[in-house]
């Protein structure tokens, strides 16, 4: 089991939503908490909030698609806070267009964003977690990184970029450095905002997820070094879905009502 107090923990897109939610709940438990984002005065507001706690917490607004810009801030926390032994990939962005309509800009942010971002943080922070064989690498991924959503393809190929990455990562860690464990989070749409105007057709099945809910299983997930976690339960359904026939597969998720659960989207653009 992982100890979170004492600990030099870095997440992204801190400002709002999860983010916000995941330093503050790792913070009670007696981290130190490093929040990188590109809103300040959220990062601000964070920072107030975290002060309560204790430990050594900061704030830094970085722009995770900027891999210069990665490196310099990595560098700052290290030198103030000493090596990350936890490091929490959550920002993200979303557009919300069907494919034809996202103008290649966005296209481009959405991977920066949601996918290359992840090694540039990756490798400013795991090299201190491999020397001292300890440590851990949380990738906020999502569901639509395991099943393609209408009005989500650029989301989708950045999050199923961000699950493949997790597992690649894991698999290497267990050769050379076993102590440094991974953990990828996949939730279907949440309340945070990001996805607003998203619809369910089954809320018992596929119901719009409780940030803090999402929080606290994330959080025990890097308590317990558990490498995955999936929500809800149906999403742990999708690899035995996969084995039916494609035309099987699609109908499958045309009944559940994910196909047309972007239909009515109207969520922010903003760094979750």
């Amino acid at each position: 089991m992982s100890e979170i107090a004492g600990r030099n923990i870095v997440i992204t897109g801190a400002a709002s939503g999860l983010g916000r939610l995941m330093a503050l709940e790792l913070a009670k438990k007696g981290g130190n908490v490093a929040g990188w984002d590109l809103d300040r005065p959220g990062l601000e507001r964070l920072l107030d909030e975290l002060r309560p706690h204790g430990g050594r917490p900061r704030v830094d607004a970085v722009d995770i698609a900027d891999r210069t810009a990665v490196y310099a801030a990595a560098a700052k926390v290290r030198a103030e806070l000493g090596p990350v032994d936890i490091l929490v990939n959550n920002a993200g962005v979303v557009s919300g267009k069907r494919f034809l309509d996202l103008a290649d800009a966005q296209i481009e942010a959405t991977l920066r964003v949601n996918t290359l971002a992840l090694f540039w943080t990756a490798k400013a922070f795991l090299p201190d977690m491999i020397a001292a064989n300890r440590g851990h690498l949380v990738t906020m991924a999502s569901a639509a990184g395991t099943v393609g959503v209408p009005g989500l393809a650029d989301y989708c190929a950045s999050k199923f970029g961000a699950v493949g990455f997790d597992e690649a990562v894991r698999a290497e860690m267990k050769r050379i450095a076993p102590g440094v464990k991974t953990t990828v989070v996949c939730p279907y749409y949440i309340d945070t905002g990001m996805f607003a105007g998203v619809r369910t057709r089954f809320p018992l099945l596929l119901p719009i997820l409780d940030a803090g809910r999402v929080t606290g299983r994330s959080v025990r997930a890097i308590e317990r070094d558990r490498p995955r976690v999936l929500m809800p339960f149906l999403v742990y359904l999708v690899p035995l879905l996969r084995l039916l026939p494609v035309g099987a597969f699609d109908a499958v998720a045309g009944v559940l009502g994910i196909n047309v659960s972007m239909d009515h989207f109207a969520g922010r653009t903003s760094p979750m």
